[in-house]
């Protein structure tokens, strides 16, 4: 045993001491890690009546400076604030005006008919800008609040053109802006977070990232958020919000949301299964939820097809 030792002894310390060595050349955002899986519970739940009670597909969150929430609908072109009225349990949907109206886009469509616009994505940039992603067109359209005027961002996605699907309905679902650069998720087939430099409009990098032991190579990517320096990725077929590093790409943290969205009360009747949820939003204290339903009831009420929103606090705040 001893002579054994005597020979296992240095190649014993070798291993070590260079495993040390390897470790200590990495930054600490370097080193895979786990992240931290969070389970979210709702605090307040409301549904969403819509002008004139029409259908409305919830397709995207962006909370403001001020505290108002916005949203889209993807069946008319469009943005509406969430009003919280007296009413517990409802708010109403409040179109902005001049926010992408028909009349400011049809310049950019050149058409007598311009067709259907399905609005996902809404984000705002750092001059108080709206953004918002059409996905039948891939296109990027900014507004400026001053001149009331609606612009097509000339963006070339050659270089990511391989992640795309040629399906008009698996396309751009997301928008985030942060740190000068536009964060836009490609839904499906293949799910891609592309990188815009706002500055000069050119691609400067895609990413993937995915939730805990998902290997699958589609992932379902349904809105962004930024806060805290950090990108926030909604994963609807994994019913989970994931808290990215957008510089190494590392997930910190996974918040799942399944138990909330199947609960009796929540649970919409519809065939497919993964998740409904589409809309993101993230605070210092709450992770707001809101559920693009595609015109399906509630289990619990066959007669309500309204859309819902939630607010979870955040689990990772004490």
């Amino acid at each position: 045993m001893r002579g054994l030792f005597r020979t296992t002894l240095p190649w014993l310390l070798t291993l070590i001491l260079g495993a040390g060595c390897a470790t200590s050349g990495q930054s600490a955002s370097e080193r895979p890690t786990t992240p931290i899986r969070h389970p979210l519970r709702a605090a307040q739940t409301w549904r969403l009546d819509s002008p004139g009670e029409v259908r409305f597909d919830a397709s995207a969150l962006l909370l403001l400076p001020d505290g108002a929430l916005l949203t889209v609908n993807d069946k008319v072109p469009g943005v509406y604030r969430i009003e919280f009225g007296a009413q517990d349990g409802t708010a109403r949907l409040v179109a902005l005006p001049d926010a992408f109206t028909l009349r400011q886009l049809a310049p950019l469509v050149g058409e007598k008919s311009p067709g259907r616009f399905d609005f996902e994505g809404l984000a705002r940039d750092e001059a108080g800008r709206l953004l918002v992603c059409e996905e039948g067109r891939r296109w990027i359209l900014r507004l400026d609040p001053r001149s009331k005027t609606v612009e097509r961002l000339p963006l070339d996605w050659t270089p990511v053109a391989k992640w795309f699907n040629a399906e008009p309905n698996a396309s751009f679902e997301g928008l985030a802006v942060g740190g000068g650069q536009l964060y836009v998720a490609n839904e499906r087939s293949v799910g891609r977070i592309i990188v815009v430099d706002l500055a000069t409009l050119k691609i400067v990098d895609d990413f993937q990232v995915a939730p805990i032991g998902r290997a699958a190579r589609d992932i379902h990517y349904t809105d962004l958020c930024w806060f805290g320096s950090e990108l926030w990725v909604l994963c609807r077929e994994s019913r989970c919000v994931l808290r990215v590093n957008p510089v190494t790409h590392a997930v910190l943290a996974e918040f799942d949301y399944a138990g909330i969205e199947t609960a009796p009360l929540n649970w919409y009747a519809h065939p497919y299964p993964f998740g409904f949820v589409e809309g993101l939003a993230v605070d210092a204290e709450n992770i707001w939820l809101a559920v693009d339903n595609n015109g399906f009831p509630r289990g619990a009420d066959r007669n309500d097809h309204r859309p819902t929103l939630w607010r979870c606090p955040r689990p990772d705040r004490k």
